[in-house]
């Protein structure tokens, strides 16, 4: 995540972060700095678990994680429901912009993710 230059700046910032726990992270998108402050609202460990924006930049903003394992290893699914401030303009900022820019940022999160995990092997990404 070099390029946004996230970071977690309050709440759990190292190890596990359990139910109900939150995190603020800080990054730059579009050249502007963003602070998010996101809650563990849902978790069924090992299989799933949901943070959603306490504050930030979005209207709503909820990001699923879920896991499977199987012969190969483990994947892991992304699941992203968000809205956009501002109304009208922020729903076609949405379909023009958002959407294409926050896949591509798990995809690169995944593949980091994945390297740091598998060092030499390639990374796939789903949803």
């Amino acid at each position: 995540m070099t390029r946004s230059r996230e970071d977690a700046v309050a709440g759990v910032r190292s190890g596990l972060i359990s139910l109900g726990e939150q995190v603020t992270w800080r990054a730059w998108h579009f050249g502007v700095p963003i602070r998010m402050t996101s809650r563990i609202t849902q978790m069924e460990a090992p299989d799933y678990f949901v943070d959603e924006q306490v504050t930030g930049p979005f209207r709503r903003f909820r990001h699923v994680h879920e896991f499977s394992e199987d012969s190969h290893g483990t994947t892991m699914v992304d699941r992203i429901e968000f809205a956009a401030p501002f109304g009208p303009v922020g729903r076609v900022v949405e379909r023009l912009v958002l959407a294409r820019y926050l896949q591509t940022l798990i995809e690169t999160r995944n593949r980091h993710l994945t390297a740091d995990a598998n060092p030499g092997q390639q990374a796939s990404t789903a949803d």
